[in-house]
Formats: structure tokens, sequence, C-alpha cells
């Protein structure tokens, strides 16, 4: 789908070589050189990976804030002042409004007491200057048969765009029509005058009301920190609304927005489902609260990897998230089943636990280095579109060293004291097969 909304506008396709460089660079370089060389020429750049394409729920930037209502001329106001106040938001680029109304435009205003005097009605002087500048394959459709061929082309008569070339051109348009006889020859500077002004080039409509978009994107800041310096501009102008006119942000944001509710809910869920799951389990409400307790390292093993990185918070970060929580989960269950063996054994509460890490460490270790090894090729974003996928080896990784070390030092340490100067209850009261299974699980 093209972009271009006027004869003034042009697509520009860049394909990059398979051993390019990300492709953010690239457009950073372009939109410095381009408007610091052409100024006064409006530029902007759409989503080159159809991964943006599809967040962007079809509009060609990430966020897109819509000024609809039948006041149009008040719609376009608030969104002409919108957008400068937008384009001052650091991180904000290519903001513009997608409606422009400085489009050129030639207004042919017929003299209804001259046509008439000619014998010409205004249809004739309509139908004139559509034929001559627009062709005739619409309003009178001519066809030539090849008699060598018996194939039927479409003929269309029209004059050569080259010839006009100024308003004096256009004035000797002719035209025809009225009674027989009594129009012919004439000039359509003899019936019309020609008026200059502009107009809105494209018009767009939400839920049936016209609406002005203005589009706008991100670089060298994350989309929701921009949305967060965007949101005051956006309340101060619906004060400033007429009656039936509203403002509404899409795009991006909203996709962005619906991710991050669910994406978070679900982690907070499936943490609760875990827990119920290991109390089940253990037959036990305390040792899945230790279990857990190793979560909140690996959360910030997150934070902290995605700050090292500078990498933003997005959906495929947060999907990192989740896959660290599972395996910290997972190494904190076997240190926590092997020191309540010992502990029912009779070993005291915190030499039980420093006997599970000691002894863990090497299964808990190994299993997380061979997640964070192959989590480290994604990690690089090496290969085309490579940076699309590395928050999520990213996440992981600094999730994963995180929950390590809680895992080998925190846990044992919360199990020691919840059970300090408590007794293990005897062997025949403890169900031992559910454990054992889960710990064959996480292995």
């Amino acid at each position: 789908n093209s972009g271009v909304i006027g004869t003034g506008d042009a697509d520009i396709l860049v394909s990059l070589s398979h051993d390019h460089h990300p492709t953010k660079e690239y457009v950073r370089e372009l939109r410095l050189r381009l408007n610091r060389e052409f100024p006064g020429t409006m530029f902007y750049f759409q989503a080159a990976d159809i991964v943006s394409q599809t967040l962007n729920l079809g509009l060609p930037a990430p966020f897109d804030v819509q000024v609809y209502g039948r006041d149009q001329v008040a719609s376009r106001a608030i969104a002409s002042r919108l957008m400068e106040k937008i384009r001052r938001v650091p991180g904000a680029v290519d903001v513009r409004v997608q409606q422009p109304a400085d489009q050129p435009r030639l207004t042919v205003n017929v003299n209804r007491e001259k046509s008439m005097e000619l014998g010409l009605t205004e249809r004739d002087v309509a139908n004139s200057v559509l034929l001559s500048l627009s062709g005739s394959g619409q309003v009178q459709p001519t066809y030539w048969l090849n008699p060598k061929l018996g194939i039927q082309y479409t003929i269309n008569i029209r004059a050569p765009e080259y010839v006009m070339d100024s308003i004096s051109a256009l004035e000797s348009i002719p035209v025809s029509g009225g009674r027989a006889g009594e129009a012919n020859g004439q000039l359509l500077a003899n019936v019309a005058d020609l008026e200059r002004g502009q107009s809105a080039t494209v018009f767009s409509h939400y839920d049936v009301l016209p609406v002005i978009d203005v589009f706008g994107g991100v670089s060298g800041r994350d989309l929701g920190g921009v949305l967060k310096d965007i949101q005051p501009f956006i309340e101060e102008a619906k004060k400033e609304l007429p009656r039936g006119s509203f403002i509404l942000i899409r795009g991006q944001a909203e996709t962005m927005r619906t991710s991050y509710i669910g994406l978070g809910l679900g982690l907070v869920v499936a943490i609760i489902l875990v827990y119920l799951l290991l109390v089940v389990n253990f037959q036990s409400w305390i040792d899945p609260l230790i279990i857990i307790s190793a979560l909140p390292g690996a959360l910030a093993g997150v934070v902290w990897g995605l700050w090292v990185t500078h990498t933003t918070l997005s959906v495929p970060a947060l999907m990192g998230a989740i896959m660290s929580l599972g395996v910290a989960t997972a190494n904190s269950v076997l240190v926590v089943n092997f020191a309540r063996t010992n502990f029912r054994e009779g070993a005291e509460a915190t030499a039980a636990a420093l006997t599970a890490g000691a002894t863990r460490l090497r299964a808990v270790v190994m299993t997380a280095l061979a997640m964070i090894i192959g989590m480290l090729p994604m990690s690089l974003g090496l290969g085309e579109g490579g940076e699309q996928n590395a928050p999520i080896g990213r996440a992981v990784i600094g999730g994963l060293l995180f929950a390590t070390i809680a895992t080998l030092l925190f846990v044992p340490v919360v199990f020691s004291l919840c059970h300090h100067g408590r007794k293990p209850k005897p062997e025949s009261e403890i169900p031992d097969e559910a454990p054992r299974e889960l710990e064959v699980a996480a292995i």
C-alpha cells in the first residue's frame, strides 16, 4: 500500500543487502541527513518489518492521535497544535498531520449569465474541462476496432499534459455544447474565472465521522516513555474540543497497552498457579513460599539485563521474563526438596539448607548455564531481523544469572529461617512420592 497522499508526495523503497547492519541505524542516519540537506521538505519512515506493521494494526506509524468530529476546521486546528507540541517531545520523530490542507487547487467558477447568453450550461462547461484534462474514458468511451486483428481497443482523448503548463493554457480550453451551432468555438476564459486556493488532499473517516490523524514514530526512546510525555498534551487538547468531537490514540500504542495488561496478568496468574500446584505436591504452605522466594531475584535480573544492554521493555522481553521464572522455579524446587529430605532425616534446618545448596549446586548451575548459552546467540541480535528477538535472550540471561544466585544463596537462608526451631513431622505423615515426582519432572 502506497503512503502518498498528493501530487507532491513520493515513496522511496530501500532494499538492504543480506549483510546489513540493524535497520534502525540506517533510518536514523537518513532522517538526519535528509532533513538537514532538504529543509522545508517533510520526510517520514514507515515500518520496515512485518512484525512492526502488524503491531501498528496497518497504520503507517507506531502511534496515531486521532481527532475526529463533525467540525473539521476545529479538528484540524487542534491537530496542528498537537503536532507542534508532540514534535518537542524527546524521542518523537516523523510527527506529521496525515491530512494536510495545503494542496494547491484551481477552482473554476462558471459565470452563469455569460454562459446562458452563449447557450451553455454549467454542465457543458464542466464536461468540456473534464474531457480535456482527464480524458473521455469515463464520460464518453470511444473504441477502435483493428480490422486486421479484430481486436477492440479503448481510446482516451485528452489534451497533452505538457501543453497545460500555465493559467492561460487552461483558459484556452475549448468549450462546446448547448443548442446546435450556438456555442461552437468558445473558450473557457469567456464563460468562467479561475481562482487559486488550497484544499485537503485526502479525507479520512472513523466510525463515519471525519478524522484528522497525527502520526508519529519513536527513535532513541521507548514507546511507553514517549506516550507518557504526550498524554498531558492530549488531556489539555480534550478541553478545547467542540461538542461532538473526540481524541483517540491508536496504533502500536493500543497494542502495547493491551499486551502489557495481558502479559502482566498472565505473569501474576502463573505465579499463583505455580504456588498452588506446589502446595498440593508438597502438602505445605510454607515450602512453596520458600520456592517462589527466588522469583523476585529473577525479575530483578530481567530488569538488570535489559538496563545493561539498553533494551526497552517489550512483549518479547516479557516473554523472556516468563521463561526465566519457569527455570528459576524448577531450580528452586530441586534445592528445597533436597533440604526437606535432610530436614526429615533429623538434620538441623540450617545444616539441611546448606547441604542442599552445596549438593544441588552442580544441577542448578548446569541447568541455568545450558539455558544461558542457548540464549546467547539470540541476545546478540545477529542476522537479518535478529534485533527483534534479542530482548527475549537478554531477559532470560539476566533473569537466570540473578535467579541462580538467589536459588543457591537466598533460598537456603529462607528455608533455614522458616524451619528454625521447628521439628520435622514423622515420616508416616509426609507424602514422599509427590515431591520426588516433581523433582524428576523439574530435572
